[in-house]
């Protein structure tokens, strides 16, 4: 039994659980992965049993309870500081914490019009102004931080740190939904792919059997 223990929804829907899962992993802890099916019945009652929001993902170490994926993506950066999961540099660290918390706190127009589902392969929905201002914005934050901090690789602040983390599920968002991107945004989006941990993710997600008629039917 691995020490650390991370309880996650459908890997096809929940983007949430796929920022705390990758944070995980870029960290390079040992985890046991507990999957719990978001249309279950009795969903919040069997979340409340390891998370007092009954939400996912939450991360378990020891006896302490982490139930949101900034919260587990800061305790592993103080955890684990030889991992550098935020920028080395004090501005760049600054500007991607602000973006993540952005990401965490914002874009509520895309979440809702476009929900993450892996294995969508109909036609993309038509999306209404607001929707499409978030995703505007979002390919705005892709463009400033790698022209001013991507020097030292192809991800938002040059290698891999929790804001690419917190970003992924809009990459995948992109690509399910045929979203025009600029040059910028679509190399970003390419060199995301390319991360094994993400890939792996949208592996296991294809492989899914359940379906959430709510997001099937957008």
């Amino acid at each position: 039994m691995a020490r650390y223990t991370l309880w996650i929804g459908n890997k096809n829907y929940s983007s949430w659980s796929l920022r705390g899962w990758l944070m995980c992993k870029l960290a390079g802890i040992e985890f046991d992965e507990v999957l719990v099916r978001l249309d279950e019945p009795d969903r919040w009652g069997r979340m409340r049993q390891f998370a007092p929001s009954g939400r996912v993902p939450t991360l378990k170490d020891g006896d302490l309870l982490i139930w949101d994926s900034m919260a587990i993506g800061e305790y592993l950066a103080e955890r684990f500081p030889e991992k550098k999961l935020w920028p080395a540099d004090p501005r760049a660290r600054a500007v991607a914490r602000a973006v993540s918390a952005e990401m965490h706190a914002g874009f509520a127009a895309l979440r809702g019009q476009l929900p993450m589902n892996m294995h969508r392969t109909k036609a993309p929905p038509q999306w209404n102004a607001d929707a499409q201002r978030d995703i505007d914005r979002v390919q705005e934050i892709w463009r400033d931080c790698r022209k001013a901090y991507g020097a030292g690789g192809p991800y938002l602040f040059g290698a891999l740190s929790l804001a690419d983390c917190c970003y992924a599920p809009v990459v995948s968002r992109f690509t399910t939904y045929r979203v025009p991107m600029d040059g910028a945004a679509s190399a970003y989006c390419e060199a995301m792919w390319e991360w094994p941990a993400l890939d792996a993710w949208r592996e296991a997600a294809l492989e899914e059997p359940w379906l959430i008629e709510r997001d099937e039917a957008i």
